[in-house]
């Protein structure tokens, strides 16, 4: 057992995977534990404490959280090793079992982590603390401190959509979220803290305000409204959430960048109604027009998921086209793979392995040909970046208001500052632009 009066004299090793929801609340778990005296573990010092917070949106995801579970245990073999996140919430037996775990905390639970810590009795099995997800109501805010230049705001937790395909409600829970009084003062809080730029994170963020009865759009006007030198991004947003009032408003608005990322998730209104989406492709192929006809260069990336149940040859030919027909910039494409207690399983047409990959190739080529085709149409133009302290080589990078990286020759004093930059070439390994010193 953990003496509460020795938090001060340990070492706390942090694991995260997944979404940056995952990184902005291990943040907040990292906050917490700082200020009881923990300190963050240096390279080769050996850990008092491990906290993994995992993923589970696919099979994948789980494998990687088991290897890095078994990778810590080796790293740090007399550490308490704590297994937290949507892995933990939706199979907490199968990570009690994995050798080297001695605490498994539930999606509520891993923000109580200091009083697990003082109450665990190392005894040969893991402990498992997980309250049914359906009940909980309560909305734990976040925000990752982890990079001083871009912050990622927790605004949303949870989902309502239930798509056939998702455990996310099982590992999540409800739609819910703080007021906007609150989560405006939690922006004003990383501005203070040097935030340039915060992206503005949830699972489903078009639905905030359901548990405040309050409007994603009025927080979208409270945080422009912000008198700081800062700039917002908003994270992912489902396209029947995305009001054209919202892309009306950031268009002629002071703070929210052009950049979007929406889920499409498929390019066939017949694969939609299987994924119980609940919006079609021509409500989808609006809100892009939409998009480009108010900012022309703005930056728009796609979700697409490749192979589920029901996706046939013909159906997935269609996709390709429909997404090719669309002024986008990237597609983050992702494998389905089957998820226990989904409705999905219920379908009988399977997508065999060797064919989702070769789908998945096929995505990934026509997002690269998307993606350098909007570069090249950005190429000459003026935009301010702000410049991160990351390195390329002797060369530091920035993203551009419209979200294309830039690159230019490292200088110090520009760190964490915004710059007009025009963009030149591309640079030797074509990824990202140039920019003069």
């Amino acid at each position: 057992m953990i003496d509460n009066t020795l938090f001060h004299n340990k070492k706390v090793a942090f694991h995260t995977l997944g979404c940056k929801l995952n990184f902005s609340e291990t943040s907040a778990i990292g906050k917490q534990m700082t200020d009881e005296g923990f300190s963050k573990v240096r390279p080769g010092e050996q850990a008092d404490v491990c906290v993994i917070n995992t993923c589970s949106v696919t099979d994948t995801a789980d494998h990687k959280c088991r290897q890095a579970i078994s990778r810590l245990n080796r790293l740090h073999p007399n550490a308490i090793m704590v297994v937290t996140g949507c892995y933990a919430q939706l199979k907490p037996d199968e990570i009690a079992a994995i050798d080297g775990v001695d605490l498994v905390l539930g999606a509520n639970e891993k923000f109580s982590i200091l009083d697990h810590l003082r109450k665990l009795d190392n005894g040969e099995k893991a402990e498992v603390h997980r309250e049914e997800i359906k009940r909980v109501k309560e909305f734990k805010p976040s925000c990752s401190r982890d990079d001083r230049t871009r912050y990622f705001l927790k605004v949303q937790d949870g989902c309502d959509y239930f798509c056939t395909y998702c455990t996310i409600p099982f590992a999540r829970g409800r739609s819910r979220n703080a007021t906007i009084p609150e989560t405006v003062a939690m922006a004003e809080e990383a501005i203070r803290d040097g935030a340039k730029e915060i992206v503005l994170s949830g699972v489903n963020i078009g639905d905030f305000g359901k548990s405040t009865n309050e409007k994603f759009f009025d927080l979208v006007k409270a945080l422009d409204n912000i008198d700081a030198d800062v700039r917002f991004r908003i994270s992912s947003i489902e396209p029947n959430l995305l009001a054209d009032e919202i892309i009306e408003y950031i268009a002629t608005g002071k703070r929210f960048m052009p950049h979007y990322h929406i889920p499409l998730q498929s390019g066939t209104n017949e694969v939609l109604k299987i994924m119980r989406r609940k919006y079609d492709c021509e409500l989808f192929a609006h809100k892009v027009a939409k998009i480009k006809q108010l900012m022309p260069d703005a930056f728009i990336g796609v979700d697409v998921i490749v192979g589920v149940r029901g996706e046939t040859d013909e159906l997935f030919e269609e996709s390709c086209r429909f997404i090719d027909s669309l002024d986008i910039s990237q597609l983050h494409v992702f494998t389905y793979s089957e998820r226990a207690g989904t409705k999905m399983l219920e379908m009988d047409y399977i997508v065999d392995l060797k064919v989702r990959k070769h789908r998945s190739d096929v995505l990934h080529a026509l997002s690269d040909k998307k993606t350098k085709a909007f570069y090249e149409s950005q190429r000459g133009k003026s935009w301010p970046v702000l410049w991160e302290s990351r390195q390329s080589g002797e060369n530091m990078v920035g993203f551009t208001a419209n979200y294309v990286k830039a690159e230019r020759p490292f200088d110090k004093s520009l760190v964490n500052k915004i710059a007009s930059v025009t963009l030149g070439e591309w640079n030797e390994e074509k990824t990202a632009m140039k920019t003069p010193p």
